[in-house]
């Protein structure tokens, strides 16, 4: 008695394995329209309305005009006057959004850093509050900080009320905060400083620059650190010499990602920053929406501002690329 057996088919998977997983066309398909959609065309759009022209006393029609552009670097009324507001005012943008966003890192990261030796449940309560704190507005916060810096009802009238104004003149640091710009002849005063600014914005973003490093201090072995400990090095230099090489990618891309994301600050700027410091965001917004209405060279400011933060973040890139491959 002959017995045959069959052959299973070449595409049935071998018993105790799972399928191999199946491509989905119309996920990707729909993922790339999403992304076409919503971010291609948009900066496609806003290319093409920064070399449109401006019709004096209306709004503006397509064409290929370089002249925003032009206007942007040496001035509407070159070649017989020039000007360099815009490129102050980019210069500026760069100013802020670099100090803030290293200021709330180097805040944030022994924070991040002591919370992340903590325990799970005061890691979770801490990491709830600082999400409860990323859900308030820009509005919201600056207007906190407006009531706290204010000349009247703030920190000056608490500098006044309680003699810190007197010591201040007495000691000789009234004059140094004078010069500094943070005082007038009878008081202290934060707005409109540089200071306040510089202030506002990084706190903004602090509690980002903690939610991005804590992932990274979390996955530190606390064996490194007790070997550290036990061969004599003191708590500071455990954290220079163990802690921060082990999380330096991420402190350097927490820094970027915040300040790419203070470039396009608006609230705090209008109400902190004098108006002749002002940046190109505010700028963007005055074309865009306020009484000129040109559209056109509102976006040419963004193509700028978007370039230069772009090659800021290349050479940065290429910084870091080089110096791992001397190491």
């Amino acid at each position: 008695m002959t017995t045959t057996v069959g052959v299973e088919s070449s595409t049935t998977p071998p018993p105790g394995l799972a399928p191999p997983q199946r491509r989905l066309p119309l996920a990707n398909t729909i993922f790339c329209v999403v992304v076409v959609s919503f971010c291609i065309i948009p900066f496609l759009l806003v290319i093409a309305i920064s070399f449109g022209e401006k019709i004096e006393g209306a709004a503006w029609r397509w064409s290929f005009d370089h002249s925003n552009y032009l206007r942007f670097f040496v001035g509407a009324d070159w070649p017989d006057t020039r000007t360099t507001l815009y490129i102050r005012r980019l210069w500026f943008s760069f100013y802020y959004a670099i100090i803030a966003s290293v200021l709330a890192v180097a805040t944030a990261f022994p924070f991040a850093y002591v919370m992340s030796r903590q325990s799970r449940r005061s890691q979770t309560l801490w990491l709830v509050f600082l999400l409860s704190a990323v859900s308030l507005s820009e509005v919201f916060v600056v207007m906190g900080w407006d009531i706290l810096l204010s000349n009247r009802s703030g920190l000056p009238m608490v500098f006044k009320e309680t003699g810190l104004t007197d010591w201040l003149k007495t000691s000789g640091w009234f004059e140094v905060l004078r010069e500094w710009g943070l005082a007038n002849p009878r008081n202290v005063r934060f707005k409109p400083t540089d200071f306040a600014t510089i202030v506002t914005m990084s706190y903004l973003v602090w509690p980002y620059a903690v939610i991005l490093l804590y992932p990274a201090l979390a996955r530190i072995d606390n064996s490194m650190l007790e070997a550290a400990r036990t061969m004599g090095a003191p708590p500071l230099t455990v954290l220079r010499t163990v802690v921060l090489p082990s999380v330096r990618l991420p402190v350097i891309g927490t820094t970027l990602i915040l300040f790419v994301f203070l470039l396009g600050s608006y609230v705090a700027i209008t109400v902190f920053a004098h108006p002749s410091r002002q940046t190109l965001a505010v700028s963007v917004y005055d074309s865009v929406r306020g009484a000129t209405m040109n559209a056109p060279f509102g976006a040419a400011q963004a193509i700028v501002l978007l370039i230069t933060a772009v090659l800021v973040l290349l050479i940065v890139w290429m910084i870091g690329r080089r110096t791992e491959a001397l190491q």
